[in-house]
């Protein structure tokens, strides 16, 4: 079946349900609120500076790849990516004053392996065990878990799974903090091993152990960057979703789906137009599309009352600087990591929450790598404080005009960086500033309680347990997006436009599509 499909949202995953619709025969409208691009997945120029504002770790790039290949190219037809050596640097905080010793994490087994028993001597043998184990559910999430749109238990009852039960119980019984505590000992390597739960939205005491596959992708397989920023990531599949005929409208935001006869029947903009549609598809925050979106609890999957059990993941504070002279002491990917890393993480999900003091920082040096992002002998900076999803921390703004709150946070963030990594100078050398928070998630990306990144992977948030792509409630009213299966990230976005892709093809399987025998040829 095919007809016309308006899609809610201009993030990476509303271009991409976009595309492979009109490429199953759709004829497609997206509807974007703003007058750019990309959501989360956004960027903002200055002064010749020009910053992403969101995602800047390029991983899982089989899923990109195949993504593109669904839609008859590829990733290096599309991108210029380029491997980053090292994948990133870590400074742990200082404990004599002075700074740390960085510590450089370059990809690769034997690269790592010996960076784990300088640290921890005899920990090589533990390592290859846990990085073998992180493939192994690596390979069983994909094949098995991320592309499975659970409208059935097939997937659940698969030969395969049922037999790795017993490998698989005690990953998704047990943290990621715990599991990594049992084979390590140094404190850096642990913070190594536990910092990806940040990027699913949540702690390592929180995240189940079987994330513990994430480290498959930064420590085995290796860390790129798309040469021009993730924004051209976004105009990459702009471009796709156009070529295959779908009309994109900017300024353009829905205040309503239309419903009728329990079924999806168009969206109506702010301006008061109407615009019919077979289906919708609403990449929007899930819990926008439920609570604002739809006119009447009986048309709601996801009422507030149900909102009021889930964990929203963190909010963030981002710290755009513009800086003049050059900045070697940090890699393009840097990381800084707090000693007391319990108290850190409470800070952020605890019962009385704060932003974190000193936080666990990350930066990203994109002018490292790529040199159209700052003016020749500048610097590009993109700095990401987790903190609490809260709204009521305040807005940011430029040049120190945003909330009181957040821009003492952000002096108090610059000074660690500049201690930390040995950069004295680093405040009296920033041109450019801007900072980015909570309230502005929230009032600029419609994000739930100002969440940086979409529901948190707890084990009750994460695969049969999150939130499907479709509404039990009105027919042809289908989800994408952060918010839902199969979760955070942009590889996860692609993955849940192919979800719907696959709801509207009638495929139950947990497999990936198919791709065209021609693509790549």
């Amino acid at each position: 079946m095919t007809g016309s499909a308006a899609v809610v949202g201009g993030g990476i995953a509303g271009l991409a349900t976009a595309a492979l619709l009109a490429r199953d025969g759709w004829e497609v409208t997206l509807f974007e609120a703003r007058a750019d691009l990309g959501g989360r997945a956004g960027s903002w120029e200055r002064d010749g500076f020009r910053f992403d504002t969101g995602p800047s770790w390029y991983l899982m790039p089989e899923v990109f790849e195949h993504f593109f290949r669904l839609l008859g190219t590829t990733a290096d037809a599309e991108l210029d990516l380029v491997p980053l050596t090292p994948a990133y640097r870590v400074y742990p905080e200082p404990t004599d004053g002075a700074p740390s010793a960085p510590v450089d994490v370059v990809s690769g087994r034997d690269e790592i392996r010996a960076l784990f028993e300088q640290r921890e001597p005899g920990s090589g043998a533990r390592l290859d065990a846990y990085l073998d184990s992180a493939g192994e559910a690596y390979e069983l999430a994909v094949s098995k878990f991320l592309y499975d749109t659970y409208q059935g238990t097939a997937g659940l009852r698969d030969r395969e799974v049922v037999r790795r039960l017993p490998q698989l119980a005690p990953l998704l019984t047990r943290s990621l903090e715990s599991h990594v505590a049992r084979r390590f000992d140094d404190p850096v390597l642990r913070q190594i091993l536990g910092y990806p739960a940040v990027f699913l939205g949540a702690s390592p005491a929180t995240a189940p152990a079987l994330y513990h596959l994430m480290s498959r992708l930064d420590l085995d397989e290796g860390v790129l960057y798309p040469r021009g920023g993730f924004t051209e990531v976004i105009a990459a599949i702009a471009r796709l979703a156009e070529a295959e005929g779908v009309t994109i409208r900017t300024d353009a935001p829905v205040e309503r789906i239309l419903v009728a006869g329990g079924a999806a029947r168009g969206v109506r903009l702010a301006d008061g137009s109407e615009h019919p549609a077979d289906i919708v598809v609403s990449t929007a925050d899930l819990h926008r599309t439920e609570t604002e979106l739809l006119a009447t609890p009986a048309e709601r999957t996801y009422p507030e009352r149900w909102w009021e059990r889930r964990n929203p993941g963190p909010g963030a504070l981002l710290i755009l600087l513009g800086v003049d002279g050059e900045l070697p002491q940090l890699a393009h990917h840097t990381l800084l990591f707090a000693a007391d890393w319990t108290q850190n993480f409470d800070d952020i999900f605890g019962r009385e929450t704060r932003i974190p003091d000193p936080a666990s920082v990350y930066v990203c040096r994109p002018s490292a790598t790529d040199a159209t992002v700052a003016p020749a002998g500048s610097e590009n900076l993109f700095v990401l404080v987790p903190m609490p999803a809260d709204p009521s921390l305040g807005h940011g703004g430029e040049d120190g005009a945003g909330s009181p709150t957040i821009e003492a946070a952000a002096d108090r963030v610059i000074a660690q960086i500049a201690d930390w990594a040995g950069i004295p100078d680093l405040a009296a050398r920033v041109r450019v500033r801007r900072t980015i928070a909570p309230a502005d998630f929230e009032s600029d990306l419609g994000a739930w309680r100002g969440g940086a990144l979409g529901l948190a992977h707890t084990l009750r948030q994460s695969a049969v347990f999150r939130p499907r792509n479709a509404s039990r409630r009105v027919d042809g009213l289908l989800y994408a997006g952060t918010s839902v299966l199969p979760g955070i990230g942009l590889p996860m976005c692609l993955i849940s436009a192919e979800l719907v892709a696959k709801r509207l093809r009638g495929d139950t399987s947990a497999a990936r599509l198919a791709e065209p025998a021609a693509a790549g040829a």
